[in-house]
């Protein structure tokens, strides 16, 4: 019966677990294998002389995310092309709490990209603060620091990812609309007719891993992103034939923003998450490595995304 007890105390804490997780790491892969280590410290613990489970439970796994981004800040020197954290539709409880723009705001592809910026202690305090609401006495426990050291590494961190402009919040509807509107826009062979839905400093960045070649670094710029879309759309046959033949196209969201989800005999080759602000699309984040979207495989067997897009060309 305390076996029972002390498991259901865990269960109950899991989805938490994993939202901080995932928001330090950027891999929800990662983030459950960070939660069930810190389950297995928490079957081992004497838990007796635990007073607070959430507090122990919470400084034990924002020790093993410590140590692990350590280890991924050297393996992403040897990553081949760009790295973006892993895509995570709808759903999941890794992209929870979402009460507040702050806390919608640290799910998106955008942000965790920026964190990457930080030092781990920074990243930790951050998250812990804008998307928990921790204090700074609990999170200085946390982290074996004072309260005083907290609260200047969180204005450190505050400084490094400010956010020019406010993104929009999207449902389903929205989604499909924004995705339609960037695929029409996309395939009509005219480069303006992109560029108007795109703003002035808009992005595009790929992630293959070792497996697809996709840009070797970002492009920047609407007209040098509208340019490449079009030339990537010319001589997609043979991207396809590297994803396992012509995919469907779905409209979905992905850490709170409208994404492209490519899906070729039931399996997840591919997912394009568009960043969209209220002056128009800042980003697009193309992921393809499918080492990063096991996760997402696993979502899309129980997702409900609605019928297909068209098929433009």
């Amino acid at each position: 019966m305390l076996l029972t007890r002390q498991a259901e105390l865990f269960e109950g804490s899991r989805a938490r677990l994993e939202a901080i997780a995932y928001r330090l790491l950027g891999s929800a892969g990662d983030a459950e294998d960070a939660v069930q280590e810190t389950y297995l410290r928490w079957q081992a613990a004497d838990r007796e002389h635990i007073e607070t489970p959430e507090a122990w439970l919470t400084k034990v796994l924002t020790n093993l995310c410590l140590n692990q981004l350590t280890s991924a800040r050297a393996r992403r020197e040897t990553y081949v092309g760009q790295w973006l954290p892993e895509p995570v539709l709808a759903g999941s409880s890794m992209l929870g709490p979402a009460d507040t723009v702050e806390q919608r705001e640290s799910v998106s592809i955008a942000m965790l990209t920026l964190m990457e910026r930080l030092t781990a202690k920074e990243r930790v305090v951050y998250i812990l603060r804008e998307a928990f609401g921790y204090p700074h006495h609990e999170i200085a426990d946390l982290l074996d620091v004072t309260e005083t050291n907290c609260q200047q590494i969180y204005r450190r961190a505050k400084q490094h990812l400010s956010m020019e402009r406010a993104r929009i919040e999207v449902d389903e509807a929205a989604a499909r609309r924004i995705v339609e509107e960037f695929l029409t826009a996309a395939v009509s062979g005219q480069t303006e007719t992109l560029v108007a839905l795109l703003t002035d400093d808009a992005s595009i960045v790929g992630d293959g891993g070792r497996f697809i070649a996709t840009l070797s670094r970002p492009l920047l710029g609407a007209e040098r992103v509208a340019r490449f879309v079009r030339i990537a759309i010319k001589s997609s046959n043979g991207t396809w034939n590297k994803l396992g033949g012509k995919p469907e196209m779905f409209a979905a969201i992905a850490n709170g923003m409208p994404a492209l989800v490519l899906v070729s005999e039931g399996r997840v080759v591919g997912i394009l998450v568009l960043q969209v602000t209220v002056d128009g699309i800042a980003a697009v984040h193309g992921h393809v490595n499918p080492d990063k979207l096991a996760y997402a495989n696993r979502q899309w067997a129980t997702y409900a995304p609605g019928a297909p897009l068209p098929e433009l060309w």
